[in-house]
């Protein structure tokens, strides 16, 4: 893996980061069973507060404090909106429509959409040819992926386009948190249990209008939606930051380069996804073009917002 020392890290480390992937790069095949019985809006509300359950008593347990003040909690409620609300609400419309392994891959391509964000707005305006040449790559893996030329191609349809909406509105909260909300000197597991929290009362606001239609209670669903909730959100959070805390952040964010990966291999065990040719190349290109753009710009970024070195985000959902 690129940027990290493996000597450096322990072997309990690598597991750890192996638990990460698998629970991170699950999360698009949890969605996937979800959807047999529950719609997105419902899916992303259950999924909010049951990994708020997890992290708000941890984060009392250590006797930390949630935030004081309203223009604190406006950041925190506009970083829930463009990190949970929207991406995750996303993505589920979009693997009604299309596989959970393209989701995930579509996903990789959040570090460019921080990256390119950054620069608009004036975080990073730094340009080289190496920078240049993973962008280029990245999203000719996009492209790859959609594969346009083939009209019937299911990727290159509205659920694709939700992907990618979902992976720069990650892009955009990465920024907007490394301006509102990093250096405030609020513990990171706290920071996230109360965005957590917020997101879970804007979903509990769009309920009414999207989240009413009964479910049938199916068994896998039902399942799918409890482990999402609680490991895919909560428990991966407090993994993330044991990971840090131990290994650094440069060994937390190298797990992203494996979330496509699980994500395109469960998806082919599990529900018998097709692995295309084009979503091989596609994870390629993507993966190179990420490595190539975060090298640019002198590292990998900090998977932790509160603890945030770089503008650079990570690739989780």
């Amino acid at each position: 893996m690129p940027g990290i020392d493996h000597q450096a890290v322990s072997r309990a480390g690598l597991a750890r980061m192996a638990a990460l992937a698998l629970l991170w790069g699950s999360s698009f095949l949890w969605i996937k069973l979800a959807l047999r019985d529950f719609n997105p809006v419902q899916i992303v509300f259950a999924r909010l507060l049951l990994g708020f359950v997890v992290l708000a008593p941890l984060a009392l347990a250590r006797g930390l404090e949630f935030p004081r003040g309203w223009r604190l909690w406006g950041h925190l409620a506009v970083a829930a909106l463009l990190a949970n609300a929207i991406p995750y609400v996303l993505f589920g419309v979009a693997e009604e429509t299309i596989g959970s392994n393209v989701a995930g891959v579509l996903n990789a391509t959040t570090p460019l959409w921080t990256l390119l964000l950054a620069f608009l707005v004036g975080v990073d305006r730094s340009v080289s040819w190496t920078k240049a040449g993973g962008f280029a790559l990245g999203f000719l893996g996009v492209v790859v992926i959609f594969s346009p030329w083939k009209s019937a191609n299911e990727i290159a349809s509205w659920g694709g386009l939700a992907c990618l909406a979902a992976a720069a509105s990650y892009g955009i909260s990465y920024v907007y948190m490394g301006r509102h909300l990093a250096g405030r000197g609020i513990s990171p597991l706290m920071l996230s249990a109360s965005q957590l929290g917020a997101a879970t009362v804007l979903l509990a606001l769009a309920m009414p209008f999207a989240g009413l239609e009964p479910p049938t209670w199916r068994w896998d669903a039902v399942v799918s939606l409890v482990v999402l909730g609680l490991l895919g959100t909560g428990a991966a959070y407090v993994l993330n930051y044991r990971i840090i805390a131990d290994e650094g952040a440069t060994a937390a964010s190298v797990v992203g380069y494996l979330l496509p990966l699980v994500a395109v291999g469960l998806g082919w065990l599990v529900v018998d996804e097709v692995v295309t040719p084009a979503i091989l190349a596609g994870v390629v290109l993507v993966l190179l073009g990420v490595v190539l753009a975060r090298r640019a710009t002198g590292g990998i970024g900090v998977r932790s917002v509160g603890r945030r070195k770089t503008v650079d985000g990570d690739v989780r959902t």
